[in-house]
Order: C-alpha cells, then sequence, then structure tokens
C-alpha cells in the first residue's frame, strides 16, 4: 500500500492531514506538543497508572514527589516524539544531520569499512525513531533496522514510508534471519530495538533490571553469535528540545561466544535510564511476566 492510489479513500482526509502537518516547522509542532501533553496527562491521564507503577517499581528509592516529577517530565517528551515522528515525514537530510549527532562514529567506520557487518543493540529512549533515518543520512555504508509491523494496515503503510525515505532499509522482523544469511558478508550496520518485552512463549532469558525480574530478547545476541558479527550499544542523550548524540559503546567485537551480550546491554540500558528516567518509555507493561521458580538462579 506504498503507492498513494492504493490507500483506502477513507484514510485520505488523515493521510492529508498527516502530511500537512508534517510540513510545519519544529517550533511549530513543539506547540502542538505542549498541547498534546496538557490532554494525555491532566486531562485523559493516558496509562498514567501504568507510568507511575512502573517508575515506582523501578526507583523504590525516590519519593513521591520525584516520581511525580519524572513522570510529568517522560509525558513532555513523549509528546516531543509523537510531533517528531510526524516531522520526519517530510524532513530533509541536512536538517536531520544538524539534530542528530554521531559523538563517535569512528568506532562503528572502523568494523564496517574493513568489511565485518554490526550489530547495534538500542531501546525506546528519547526518539528512537529518527535514529536509523540520522544513520542512512550520515553514514558511508548502508543503515538497516529490524521492524514489527503494525497490525493496521494504514498505519504500517505510513511508518514504513516515513521510516525509510532517508535512505533507510527495513527488515520485518520475521525475516531477519533470512536477511542476515542472504547478506551476511555486506558491511552495513543493522539496529535493533532490543528492549522490547517478548511473548511469554518465547521468553529464554530472565536477568534483573531496574529491581525486577525482567525478561529480554536475545534475538540480537543469537544472530551475533551466529554470523560472528561485533554488537555496539547505542546510547541516546537528549541535549536540547529536538536534538540528539548519538554514543556507541562496545558490547562485543564477535569474535568470542563467551560474551553475556544481553546481560551487558541490559546493564547499559539501566545506566542511562538511571541517568535520565524521563527519556524512557514508561508507558508500555514491561513487567507484565512472573519469573518461573525454575528460572530463578
Amino acid at each position: 500500500m506504498s503507492k498513494k492510489q492504493e490507500i483506502p479513500i477513507y484514510y485520505y482526509p488523515l493521510e492529508l492531514l498527516l502530511k500537512g502537518l508534517s510540513l510545519l516547522p519544529l517550533p511549530v509542532l513543539y506547540l502542538l506538543a505542549d498541547l498534546l501533553y496538557f490532554i494525555v496527562y491532566h486531562i485523559v491521564g493516558y496509562r498514567k497508572k501504568v507510568v507511575l507503577n512502573n517508575l515506582c517499581s523501578s526507583f523504590p528509592e525516590k519519593s513521591e514527589a520525584e516520581i511525580k516529577t519524572i513522570a510529568k517530565a517522560f509525558y513532555n517528551q513523549l509528546t516531543d516524539v509523537v510531533v517528531e515522528i510526524l516531522k520526519l515525514r517530510s524532513m530533509n537530510k541536512e536538517e536531520m544531520e544538524r539534530r542528530i549527532v554521531f559523538a563517535n562514529q569512528e568506532l562503528l567506520d572502523d568494523f564496517v569499512k574493513s568489511g565485518t557487518p554490526v550489530i547495534t543493540m538500542g531501546s525506546h529512549s528519547c526518539n528512537w525513531e529518527w535514529v536509523l533515518s540520522a544513520g542512512a543520512v550520515q553514514f558511508d555504508f548502508p543503515a538497516e533496522g529490524v521492524y514489527k509491523p503494525l497490525n493496521n494496515p494504514y498505519f504500517e503503510d505510513f511508518m514504513l514510508r516515513t521510516r525509510s525515505r532517508l535512505g533507510a532499509r527495513l527488515i520485518k522482523m520475521k525475516d531477519t534471519l533470512r536477511d542476515f544469511a542472504a547478506n551476511r558478508h555486506v558491511p552495513r550496520v543493522i539496529a535493533m530495538l532490543s528492549d522490547q518485552t517478548p511473548l511469554r512463549s518465547e521468553i529464554t532469558f530472565w536477568t534483573t533490571f531496574l529491581n525486577q525480574d525482567t525478561p529480554f530478547y536475545e534475538g540480537a545476541e543469537k544472530l551475533a553469535k551466529k554470523f560472528k558479527y561485533p554488537v555496539m550499544f547505542l546510547d541516546v542523550k537528549r541535549t536540547q528540545r529536538g536534538f540528539y548524540t548519538l554514543t556507541f559503546e562496545l558490547i562485543s567485537d564477535g569474535t568470542s561466544d563467551a560474551v553475556p551480550i544481553t546481560e551487558i546491554f541490559a546493564q547499559k540500558l539501566e545506566a542511562a535510564i538511571r541517568h535520565a528516567p524521563a527519556n524512557y518509555l514508561w508507558t508500555h507493561k514491561r513487567w507484565k511476566h512472573r519469573r518461573p521458580e525454575a528460572a530463578v538462579s
């Protein structure tokens, strides 16, 4: 459904609205974000109970006032991310380069330019939707990302067009192994958001994360060890509204099967969240599964 004429007619008004909003300058869109924050936090209270429960469980040492302050800051950044995703629909390469800075790109370059594909493990921190497009614009090699398709055909098509318009290539999660095998020697960076909650039937790894028993997908680790790829943690920091600095941290150079990649990722992610807790996505029921007795070490 990537061609406009294939979009069902009842989605045309929404398509025009989203396209029109994306053409607005970001300072104007941030005024919209401020209004959205007021509606989402103060009026609707979107998933406020989930957010507060997640924050209280993750930071039991913080007071009720501190938790409330983090929650408010989180909703502010969440509505900023919403309008920034809209802006991505029309953002040009120059603006993307100005707003996203890679602090140590040379670490990634050294591997990829020697012919070695690299996996980056990222998370739902700050604006995760700009990251792949920024790589596609600034890297001298392909920037590709693994994603899980949305259920709604229109929004799936909208997000696919939005995410790929600056040159990024998207890989469906179910096609990941096949794609890795077919392109195993292609120098590239493959981005994976590795903090998502696995289905109960797919849980194979548990660890203590933010004071709680937490399952993680091991997909990145299994792929890295199967194909002998280096793995890097991608730390994203918001420097000011609409501006981000991205830093790579080496987890594994791909030469050893003994490196506990998923565990190291969880530790690095927790450190990043503790540094700036409001920047993480707290609306998901991240801890909905309980660790079985047999999995407790």
